[in-house]
């Protein structure tokens, strides 16, 4: 048995996090039209397991069922996320409203139970009639987006006390655009840029139509990682740095500090650049920040072995100027991925350094774990140790953060249930609560009570 966690300040947010594309399924119904991840998953190869999210954890008919078990937890909120193709299904013009429907009939659920609904309006579906045009390659989805954040505020600004604008700009870009390792499966490599600057400026663009409809408390939940240096050669350190500059400081900077990193990278950005910042860096009430694990990254070296996951499970090209690493003496998730609680402190620590003053109270909007521990066939329970150890971990290091000065406002678990975990498909089990895919019964882990109990002892 571990220690207790010590007590975290008074009116700290408990929470848990999903995504419309990853729970919902139901992806015909109702007037929902194609996210350009409905047409991903049809690609042969395109998802490992072969798998779509057509019905995911049919999360769109069992939602009351969903909310019951948040309930249950005591959280304080819930992280979901709002489709935008299910609300406008070509991405901008006609309104469904009976996808917003949905999302008011959650929202309501949500504060029947005493949970406040922190609607997420981008997790990465973009709606395919914009991707066919361009998609975040083009400045007009921008502006599209934030016609689309007005639609959703309007409708439910009464009610949610918290918005995200966008989820990890920083994967779409690199995974979506320029791997081509998730939706849409474009291969730029560096000429993905743009969609950067792009899902920047939907951000900023957005800030001011939430705020216009009478939204409150608006942030953007960002993937940061510390980057550490392979080696102390200054090719290692100038592999690092620029690994650092193109996942991390490449959003963050924009956002808090109204500049980019680089002037040579800002060259490289379309549009009236200067203009858009002052839009970009439009004042946060808060930032979230998605945490997993750090990265270790050198310079491309052919007898230096790569680390198998690559950036988010993803093989980096050779041809790349850097290299990731593996980092050794340290336990992995089922994932793949190296469990680093302290690499939370770090980041936190380091950010609150970087930008002093201009860092916004902090929530950290997802962190979570891989392990596939299924119910034991005797009694059904589901002993996942590993996950609540993950958590525990983590919620020391975030709470030696707190105590080295970082605002600190809130924890959302990644995630309250397992789900499609993307290019994946079902192999990754993220939930504190289990779905069985063929009947998709829920059961909750051992990880659930957990959580719940650590939510009740700081009440």
């Amino acid at each position: 048995m571990t220690a207790p966690l010590p007590p975290f300040p008074a009116g700290f947010l408990w929470g848990v996090s999903a995504s419309a594309f990853q729970i919902e399924g139901s992806v015909t119904a109702d007037g929902r039209g194609p996210s350009s991840w409905d047409a991903f998953t049809k690609r042969r190869g395109a998802v490992k397991d072969g798998s779509h999210a057509d019905v995911a954890t049919d999360h769109y008919r069992r939602y009351r069922e969903d909310v019951a078990l948040m309930a249950g937890l005591g959280v304080g909120a819930y992280r979901f996320s709002v489709s935008w193709s299910r609300v406008l299904p070509e991405g901008a013009g006609r309104v469904n409203r009976k996808g917003l429907d949905f999302y008011d009939r959650l929202v309501d659920e949500l504060c029947a139970a005493g949970i406040a609904p922190a609607p997420t309006l981008f997790h990465w579906d973009t709606p395919l009639a914009l991707e066919e045009r361009g998609g975040w390659l083009s400045r007009d989805t921008a502006e599209r987006f934030a016609s689309y954040a007005s639609v959703v505020a309007e409708r439910l600004a009464d009610r949610v006390p918290m918005w995200i604008t966008i989820n990890e700009p920083a994967e779409v870009t690199l995974l979506g655009y320029g791997l081509g390792e998730h939706a849409p499966g474009e291969r730029l490599v560096f000429d993905a840029l743009p969609v950067a600057h792009h899902q920047l400026l939907a951000h900023g663009l957005a800030v001011q139509a939430l705020r216009a409809a009478g939204a409150r408390e608006i942030g953007i939940a960002a993937s940061h990682s510390p980057v550490w240096a392979a080696g102390d050669g200054e090719e290692d350190r100038a592999a690092a740095e620029l690994y650092d500059t193109l996942t991390n400081r490449l959003f963050s900077d924009p956002l808090l500090t109204g500049a980019y990193p680089d002037e040579n990278l800002a060259a490289l950005l379309p549009g009236p650049v200067a203009e858009d910042l002052k839009t970009i860096s439009a004042p946060l009430d808060w930032y979230g920040i998605n945490y997993y694990n750090p990265m270790l990254v050198g310079a491309p070296r052919p007898e230096a072995a790569a680390a198998p996951s690559g950036f988010g499970g993803i093989e980096i090209p050779s041809d790349l100027p850097f290299a990731i690493r593996p980092i050794e003496g340290y336990e992995h998730t089922d994932f793949g991925w190296p469990v680093v609680p302290d690499g939370l402190r770090e980041l936190l620590v380091t950010m609150r350094e970087r930008y002093g003053d201009r860092l916004p109270p902090v929530y950290i909007t997802e962190n979570g774990c891989s392990y596939g521990d299924a119910p034991d066939p005797a009694d059904g329970r589901i002993a996942d140790a590993r996950r609540i150890a993950y958590h525990d971990g983590h919620l020391r290091a975030l709470h030696r953060a707190i105590a080295e000065g970082v605002d600190v406002r809130g924890y959302f678990i990644w995630s309250i249930l397992d789900n499609f975990e993307w290019a994946e498909g079902y192999r990754q089990r993220f939930g504190l609560v289990h779905v069985d895919y063929d009947t998709l019964a829920r059961t909750p882990k051992d990880s659930y009570a957990w959580y719940r109990d650590v939510v009740e002892s700081n009440r």
